[in-house]
């Protein structure tokens, strides 16, 4: 019987797993890196255990120290999550070794399928229709497009298309190094890239007295980088013979390894309905709460039951009810190439509804780091149709209060609007085709609206500021000369000036049109084109957030006059992110010749690898960065200069 568990993992995962062991009556355990200090999974647990570090290869990729970690603070038992460790075989068989009891499956079900080369020679053999590699040393324009994947882990790590035979061998490489950087293995293989293709996958579950169950299906399409943005349960639009297939593939996936316990079995299925073998996910998934909520399941506590060697509940799974929709909010800019993003996580207040869970590892006053996955938090909608999952989990995203980093939450309300999406018209090219139109300019009058809303809170809290003054000040018989503020608008940085004044009435505002109705120190009202609307505003430091009942904006507030020194360098390459530089551009030097749009720097940063981009034709001037060099956000990478004769509208005319 387990009686205490360590997590082997981090933020929101560990922070899940520990909510089941409460429920069971069963103490836990935390690990933590430097980074993690005061992170929610290591105040939520009984016992935490520092690992000496920051970055994952000395932390929560170090198996000895974790092991050494349940050892000291007497666990019988270790979670492995998903990512890091969780389908490294040798762990497993270290945490085995140590007496400690592993919650997941056999070591020899993860070696047979930690390889997806390896298993899809063994799907082959148990009859699973899967895709032919393709050798990238022999590959041919025929062969086009390619994807190119890491052999080991997951989370779209190490995954590259490929769409020109001249650019295969700088993919592989750059495959090759971010597998290498993520789970320590460089393999990588090429297999064909469907076009319109439908990532759709089967929870199993098994225990180790032959019962094996197929917890129906979740259509896994909507990604970015590889990486899975919304999930639902069960895929919608698969016909009964095509479901039954994947099941049936599924459980004969999971008897061919002798599996136990929660797993993953991945499918392609192209456009006219063929299901091809991707690869076993050899632990829970990141999105096992859609399947959670249509089986009135909880799989972490099965996990731990099948650990304990005890049987499924029946020989059968429960039947099915409803739909239910998961999005996955990132701290992370999809308008700027999806860039991650850092810095102090102010609020994070998602309105629980009946039917809205939350699972995140993070709560407002927390700081996002640059050292792991940018993901904040996941929220799930269930009800009894697809069409009441999605619009419950829209709204209910649409009203939530995320104030600090940009992050993809308009993405995600306006994802699950779009005509494709409600009409289940879904395959991995979502956002190749609709990221424009998804994330559109900010509607101007909205946002001056929303920046009115800011300069009349402000208002309100200078005139509450010291105690005796009237408020707004005394009203006078003359006119008052307007006060100024300004703002910039973010991410896109436009500014934004709005006057008041006080009046015989009250505030009033320059905003053409607008009527002040209420002005709070922390709520506004006002009234434009005879529409009565409602703002939260909240201000820390220079910023201020302004919520309504359909968006957010943020602002920074900015003096009256601008500094002269801030101005930066024309052509200068900032780092956008904390990280650190893995690599440059063969031969790039100071006196480089550049392209206009030339990748010219490697930043990794969030387990990610991000290029910077030469940003015109030119030379470059300057180069500051270098391999392993670990840099701050905005700082000074390379310069670029233009041709002095250069003529921007020239160039633009002839292009």
């Amino acid at each position: 019987m387990i009686t205490s568990l360590l997590v082997a993992n981090r933020g929101e995962i560990a922070c899940r797993i520990f909510r089941t062991c409460r429920a069971l009556g069963i103490a836990t355990v935390a690990v933590y890196s430097d980074a993690d200090a005061g992170a929610l999974h290591v105040r939520e647990a009984d016992t935490a255990v520092r690992l000496p570090g920051a970055a994952p290869r000395d932390t929560y990729l170090r198996g000895d120290l974790v092991v050494a970690a349940a050892l000291a603070a007497g666990a019988d038992a270790v979670h492995p999550g998903y990512g890091f460790l969780s389908e490294n075989a040798g762990f497993a068989a270290a945490v085995q070794d140590a007496g400690l009891v592993w919650v997941g499956p056999p070591v020899k079900a993860i070696e047979l399928m930690a390889s997806k080369t390896r298993a899809k020679e063994l799907m082959a053999d148990a009859g699973v229709p899967l895709l032919a590699p393709v050798d990238p040393a022999a590959a041919r324009a025929g062969d086009l497009p390619l994807l190119l994947k890491a052999a080991s882990g997951g989370g779209g790590r190490g995954m590259r298309i490929v769409r020109e035979l001249s650019h295969l061998e700088g993919e592989l490489t750059a495959a090759a190094a971010e597998a290498l950087s993520a789970f320590g293995d460089g393999e990588v293989f090429a297999e064909p890239y469907v076009e319109r293709g439908r990532h759709v996958e089967v929870q199993i579950m098994a225990d180790e007295h032959d019962g094996v169950w197929a917890l129906g299906t979740r259509d896994c399409s909507l990604q970015r980088r590889h990486q899975k943005v919304i999930e639902e349960a069960p895929a919608p639009g698969l016909d009964d013979g095509l479901r039954d297939r994947l099941h049936t593939a599924a459980v004969a996936a999971a008897r061919a390894v002798g599996y136990r316990g929660a797993g993953t079995v991945e499918f392609l299925v192209t456009d006219d309905g063929r299901p091809y073998f991707l690869e076993m996910n050899t632990r829970l998934q990141v999105e096992h709460p859609v399947t959670e909520a249509v089986f009135g399941l909880d799989l972490v506590a099965l996990q731990l039951r099948t650990a304990e060697g005890e049987p499924l509940p029946a020989a059968a799974p429960p039947h099915p009810a409803g739909h239910a929709v998961e999005a996955r909010l990132y701290a992370e800019d999809p308008a700027r190439d999806w860039q991650p993003q850092t810095g102090a996580l102010l609020s994070l207040d998602v309105p629980q509804e009946p039917g809205v869970r939350l699972d995140t590892g993070y709560t407002g006053g927390d700081t996002i780091g640059a050292h792991y996955d940018p993901m904040l938090a996941k929220v799930i909608a269930h009800a009894p149709t697809r069409t009441e999952a999605v619009r419950l989990l829209a709204r209910t995203l649409e009203r939530a209060r995320v104030h600090g980093p940009v992050t993809n939450r308009d993405l995600l309300v306006r994802s699950l609007r779009h005509p494709d999406f409600v009409a289940a018209r879904l395959d991995t090219g979502f956002y190749e085709r609709h990221l424009a139109a998804l994330t559109p300019a900010p509607d101007e009058s909205a946002v001056r609206l929303a920046a009115t809303a800011a300069a009349v809170a402000e208002a309100a809290r200078n005139a509450t500021a010291t105690p005796g003054f009237a408020r707004f000040g005394a009203w006078r018989n003359l006119p008052s000369q307007p006060q100024l503020r300004r703002y910039r608008s973010e991410p896109d940085g436009r500014e934004h000036e709005i006057t008041y004044r006080t009046t015989r009435d009250g505030l009033a505002v320059g905003t053409e049109g607008v009527r002040v109705v209420r002005a709070g120190r922390g709520r506004v009202t006002l009234e434009s084109a005879g529409v009565t609307r409602h703002f939260d505003v909240l201000g820390r430091d220079d910023r201020l957030y302004v919520d309504t009942a359909t968006g957010s904006y943020a602002f920074t507030a900015l003096p009256r006059f601008t500094d002269p020194a801030e101005r930066t360098e024309p052509g200068s390459l900032l780092a956008p992110m904390p990280g650190t530089v893995v690599r440059l551009a063969e031969g790039l030097a100071a006196g480089s010749a550049v392209e206009a749009g030339q990748p010219l720097i490697w930043l990794e940063a969030m387990k990610m690898e991000h290029r910077i981009l030469a940003p015109a034709t030119g030379t470059l001037t300057a180069l500051h960065a270098a391999p392993g060099l670990q840099v701050e956000v905005g700082a000074l990478l390379a310069v670029v200069t233009e041709p002095a004769d250069h003529d921007p509208e020239a160039s633009e005319e002839t292009a």
